[in-house]
């Protein structure tokens, strides 16, 4: 059976924590990093996280497009709440799902918020930031190094809860015992260099969703910070 763990933090600089993250049968893992201004940032990530467990939980049939339909209604429900709450103008979340069922591992994303893969000591993203500096890297206007300090590297081209079409990205692979999955916030990959992170998943630890998230704690906490690490067995 997966071990699974998850660790979440205010940071050392933010008020409150925007971030928002699940785990729920059967194995659904969820995280969520919202946006705007009055804490509508930490309403819209809850809303994203609830509307996902309510849609989810218990089911048998979870694949891509349970996993998209989940998150797109999620964007309704954020939608909805801003209509009927001014004050929430311009909130939003990102979302990033992962089922692992039979063998595979089925993911939806939007935003900037990631699912790694860390096989044999290679960590690789599997999803893709849905941010202007990420456009940028791949049209070659700036290089990898470039974006990592980047001033408008926060920008997001797509969030859940601010346009009623939302497209969301999918897709399916296989996991083998020892695999480790990881869905964690920008506050962790915007603090934890990857080598780093790779050091902190292989070492034998308690809990290695809390020691990432103590680690970019100790390289400055800039942001609210979330982890969620899934040890897959079988």
């Amino acid at each position: 059976m997966s071990k699974v763990y998850e660790a979440t933090d205010v940071g050392r600089v933010r008020p409150t924590n925007e971030d928002s993250a699940a785990v729920f049968e059967p194995e659904v893992y969820v995280v969520a990093d919202g946006m705007g201004g009055h804490a509508a940032g930490e309403v819209a990530s809850h809303i994203l996280v609830k509307s996902v467990q309510s849609d989810l939980s218990g089911r048998q049939d979870i694949g891509e497009e349970e996993l998209c339909a989940a998150i797109r209604h999620a964007n309704h429900e954020i939608l909805a709440t801003v209509a009927e709450n001014p004050d929430c103008q311009g909130m939003g979340t990102t979302a990033t799902l992962l089922h692992i069922g039979e063998g595979r591992a089925f993911w939806a994303h939007v935003g900037d918020s990631r699912l790694y893969l860390l096989r044999e000591t290679r960590l690789s993203q599997i999803t893709r930031d849905h941010s202007y500096v990420e456009d940028l890297v791949e049209h070659g206007e700036i290089t990898e190094a470039e974006a990592r300090n980047h001033p408008q590297k926060n920008m997001l081209t797509r969030a859940v809860g601010v346009e009623e079409e939302l497209e969301v990205d999918s897709g399916c692979f296989e996991v083998t015992p020892g695999d480790i999955l990881l869905l964690a916030t920008d506050g962790l990959m915007n603090m934890v260099p990857e080598d780093r992170m790779i050091a902190i998943l292989e070492q034998e630890q308690e809990n290695p969703a809390r020691a990432l998230v103590d680690a970019a704690l100790e390289s400055g906490g800039r942001d609210n910070v979330t982890a969620v690490v899934v040890v897959y067995a079988s």
